[in-house]
């Protein structure tokens, strides 16, 4: 079940300047205050939020940034915009088909920009459904594998856990569940003390794509040009 998500799969940045990170804080402040918005400011009884701040944490997200933006969900800091969620359709270089997930609080502006990075990239933004039918939405959670220990057992132990399936890749196993059953699969994994390194719903392919090394190499600076739009939050594909 493996596909190619721009964001699953990052854990900690080493080495990122200030602007950038300045940049991953204001994404995942727009997260957490959508998931606050939705579900209510506690963590305890929201686990989309509670999903949020863990992955905001690990990109040590300020304590302070993590809570004005639950306030600004919950409706406690007036004059703020609201801020939407739109996930747009695209294909990229070589075909490659993209869900490119936002948070904005103009979309007209938001839609623009991903239009022109796409069109002057090799890519192409379409209409809603155009894509979307090449994915299934799955729950994603990451788990450490530490050194030493075996690969294949941390799998079969998320296996009972409730797990669809699982990739395993550099220290880090990929653990897919039904989009119900993600609450319940982190907490049987946490449960038999599993290192979680961050969970989420998340959209796998239904059919993956190759590319050239060209064609890859254009993708990749695709990839990198959106990350950079402060709006765009993740990026899921069929690679």
């Amino acid at each position: 079940m493996s596909g190619h998500s721009h964001w699953a799969g990052i854990k900690h940045r080493k080495g990122i300047n200030d602007a950038k990170r300045g940049k991953i804080f204001t994404k995942y402040g727009k997260l957490i205050t959508n998931a606050a918005r939705d579900g209510g400011g506690k963590a305890e009884t929201n686990f989309q939020l509670q999903m949020m701040i863990d992955r905001a944490r690990l990109e040590n997200m300020p304590k302070d940034t993590i809570e004005r933006a639950i306030k600004r969900g919950t409706g406690e800091l007036k004059d703020q915009a609201e801020i939407q969620e739109i996930t747009y359709e695209a294909y990229g270089p070589g075909q490659v088909a993209m869900l490119i997930k936002t948070a904005t609080d103009n979309k007209n502006r938001t839609l623009g920009e991903i239009k022109t990075l796409l069109t002057k990239n090799g890519g192409k933004w379409v209409p809603e459904g155009s894509v979307s039918f090449l994915f299934k939405q799955v729950g994603l959670i990451n788990v450490e594998v530490k050194e030493g220990a075996d690969p294949y057992e941390v799998e079969m132990q998320a296996i009972e856990a409730g797990a669809e399936d699982t990739l395993y890749s550099e220290n880090m196993l990929t653990v897919y569940t039904l989009p119900e059953n993600l609450q319940k699969v982190r907490e049987n994994l946490e449960k038999i003390n599993l290192q979680i390194e961050g969970a989420q719903l998340a959209y796998a392919p239904l059919q993956k794509t190759t590319l050239s090394e060209d064609e890859r190499l254009d993708y990749e600076k695709l990839l990198e040009l959106l990350d950079d739009q402060d709006d765009v939050q993740e990026i899921f594909d069929n690679l």
